[in-house]
């Protein structure tokens, strides 16, 4: 069973091993998982106590979470936490107290598109053609992670002239910024047009997806996409995907990172962290990651 936020319990109807979703922003979710007994509960946030206080009165014998903070004293096992080391084997730490170790952190996520998502997705992307897709995510959690809408429409102008069909996605939050950065350009804008579902069945199909430090790179990732990774103040060894076929791209100024446990500070250098990230920088990694590509005239 999981439990989650309402804004990223979707993500887990595209794993097969979940048993049952629930959303503990949700009363009724999360008076059912109180009333259920379990053997054990796992708690993955990193800083914040409020889940701690929940495992902590989820009937279990074995609760296991991050020692992070004083939340260390509501589990059975705390386990260490440590800003820089990569988030995918920190949250493989937890298995220790049951004596899981052998896990690779770079194994593959098997993600279930539903079929109805797939027929979606084909019909939206029909303008496309047998074109490779150019995926782009322009959206942030915070304004200080988000590249310049002008940096996105020169790389939009870039991908359109190498014969790319470029594709941009998001949610209804996205679709004003998306639609000021597309303006009159042959762009296929799905921002607020798509489910979560519909939305991974898009990435699934994309020759490259460029992203900033966000949920919609991590999908795409997760479903074995090529990434580029745009990061300023967030750790791009702890949070970055990792592999051949993604690429980081940071200016990496000596005051970066400075994002930690989801606080960002306020910057007296305008962020140039993101500001000193060029297009040409992007479209350079882009054209890396396709020129594997056969279908790609470079």
């Amino acid at each position: 069973d999981i439990l989650a936020e309402q804004r990223n319990a979707g993500v887990f109807e595209l794993l097969p091993e979940v048993q049952s979703v629930f959303v503990y922003d949700r009363p009724k979710d999360l008076a059912t998982v109180l009333l259920r007994r379990y053997d054990v509960v796992i708690d993955t946030e990193q800083w914040h106590r409020l889940s701690a206080v929940v495992c902590r009165l989820i009937r279990s014998k074995v609760k296991i979470g991050f020692a992070s903070n004083s939340r260390a004293r509501l589990f059975t096992h705390p386990v260490d936490y440590d800003l820089d080391r990569y988030e995918v084997q920190s949250f493989l730490d937890l298995l220790g107290p049951l004596g899981v170790s052998d896990v690779v952190p770079e194994s593959p996520v098997t993600l279930v598109i539903p079929a109805e998502a797939k027929l979606q997705a084909d019909k939206l992307l029909k303008p496309a053609g047998e074109k490779p897709l150019l995926v782009l995510f322009a959206g942030a959690s915070i304004p200080e992670k988000r590249w310049a809408g002008e940096n996105f429409r020169t790389l939009i102008d870039w991908g359109l002239a190498e014969g790319l069909a470029v594709v941009m996605v998001g949610g209804d939050a996205d679709a004003a910024t998306n639609a000021a950065i597309v303006e009159d350009r042959a762009v296929i804008d799905l921002s607020g047009k798509t489910s979560l579902a519909e939305t991974a069945a898009v990435l699934a199909r994309a020759s490259c997806v460029v992203s900033g430090d966000s949920g919609v790179l991590h999908l795409a990732a997760g479903l074995g996409r090529p990434t580029v990774a745009l990061f300023g103040p967030s750790n791009a060894r702890k949070w970055a995907p990792r592999g051949s076929s993604h690429i980081v791209v940071n200016t990496a100024p000596s005051c970066s990172p400075c994002s930690k446990f989801g606080y960002t500070p306020s910057c007296g250098e305008n962020f140039r962290c993101l500001a000193d990230l060029t297009p040409d920088m992007v479209c350079q990694a882009v054209a890396r990651l396709l020129s594997a590509d056969t279908n790609w005239k470079s």
